[in-house]
């Protein structure tokens, strides 16, 4: 059903009212009702901001204010905003056109507040802070550059790019994983069925024969009584503890912060982890300071985006040191996660005035050795999976073949 904007005078003052109804008569037969004033035009319009509001705080109210957006859906609406700002479109008409045309509630609702808080004369930074969380400190920080230099265009498509560039290398690394993911699959799967359907068979026949079974058949025996017996309240009891140790991940800072602390000593990930934060940190962290931001907030901007509890506690130290009237490169040089090469550069670069250009510099080695991991991945973890392997097929020799040779044995 259409809406139609009724422009109106109500002694001398004149405004609007938007309603919903099949026709223009009808628009105007329940303006009427309403006895507010005199009707001066009537055109149709687009549904409004509030009514989007309306249909969003339903779903979004509870879940809108707990979670990120999705990085794909905003990286979209902030290239949209910086092309319509670009080209002199004000920024309220810029949200409203945003907010048609993404298909995010979660976005809807959170622009649809936007709008309104810039419609009562709050600026963009102002009125994105109570979404602070979904949007990230690092698109505050850009959007009061924006504003401060009048170049607001620039700090949208700038927060696209940046937000484009982390998305592509969690594809990246998601890619690079799905063959030893697949590998691992496979084998479990091998396993379970090797357990549940074969070693049975072998068992009637050495029950049969009254063998004294070896230690390795005896432990395949046990795990197929395990898994026959108990297969579902192993299976409920595994997805239980995840439950709850995945509540006490996200309620429990201390919790989140020793196994995030644990996710970087595990081979392999704990690199990728690693290289991977300090990397986006780096990067973000130069382009703040290029773009003008102080030191302290580009650094508050920078650590904001990284996902890591333990690498976000240890690079605060940084944010400490500066405020206690140290440097920047004392600050790095404890925290104690950087390369020694790290802090030399950054040494070097705030010596001789050139610390954008190292900070660039230290972004590229961690990325570098990013990219070798993520390229590499395949080959860094095949001894791993040879290792299992190997392992596996070990126990089911033993563990098959061992009474068969017994057997043989005792024939003779």
């Amino acid at each position: 059903m259409p809406y139609f904007k009724i422009e109106y005078k109500d002694k001398n003052k004149k405004s609007y009212l938007i309603v919903q109804t099949p026709n223009r008569i009808e628009a105007l037969k329940s303006f009427k009702e309403s006895k507010i004033g005199v009707p001066i035009s009537i055109t149709q319009t687009s549904k409004p901001i509030s009514e989007y509001l309306k249909e969003s705080n339903l779903k979004i109210s509870r879940i809108g204010n707990r979670h990120q957006v999705k990085t794909d859906s905003y990286v979209v609406s902030l290239q949209q905003l910086g092309i319509m700002t670009d080209a002199g479109i004000p920024i309220n008409t810029a949200l409203k056109e945003t907010i048609l045309f993404t298909t995010n509630q979660q976005l809807k609702y959170i622009f649809g507040h936007i709008l309104q808080d810039i419609e009562n004369g709050k600026s963009l930074s102002q009125s994105s802070k109570p979404f602070k969380k979904q949007l990230g400190e690092l698109s505050l920080s850009l959007f009061y550059l924006g504003e401060q230099s009048g170049r607001l265009s620039d700090a949208f498509l700038k927060l696209a790019d940046i937000l484009e560039t982390i998305q592509k290398n969690r594809r990246m690394l998601k890619k690079a994983t799905r063959y030893p993911l697949f590998i691992i699959t496979a084998m479990v799967i091998a396993f379970i069925i090797i357990i549940t359907m074969v070693v049975p068979q072998f068992q009637e026949l050495f029950e049969s024969e009254k063998l004294v079974l070896p230690y390795p058949t005896r432990f395949l025996l046990w795990i197929e009584g395990a898994f026959v017996h108990f297969g579902p309240f192993i299976l409920s009891g595994a997805i239980l503890l995840v439950a709850i140790y995945s509540s006490f991940y996200r309620k429990n800072p201390r919790v989140r912060l020793k196994t995030d602390k644990m996710m970087l000593r595990i081979y392999i990930i704990g690199d990728v982890i690693r290289y991977a934060m300090l990397g986006r940190f780096l990067y973000i962290f130069q382009i703040l300071l290029k773009s003008g931001i102080p030191i302290l907030q580009a650094l508050d901007g920078a650590i904001g985006v990284v996902d890591n509890r333990w690498i976000r506690y240890r690079l605060k130290r940084v944010i400490s040191t500066i405020n206690d009237g140290r440097s920047l490169y004392e600050g790095f040089e404890e925290s104690k996660i950087f390369d020694r090469i790290i802090i030399q550069m950054v040494k070097t670069g705030e010596d001789g005035g050139a610390l954008e250009r190292m900070l660039e510099k230290s972004y590229s080695y961690y990325n570098n050795k990013y990219q070798y991991i993520v390229d590499n991945i395949a080959t860094l973890i095949e001894p791993v999976l040879i290792t299992a392997i190997a392992g596996f097929v070990l126990i089911l020799a033993l563990g098959i073949f061992l009474p068969m040779w017994n057997m043989v044995s005792i024939a003779d």
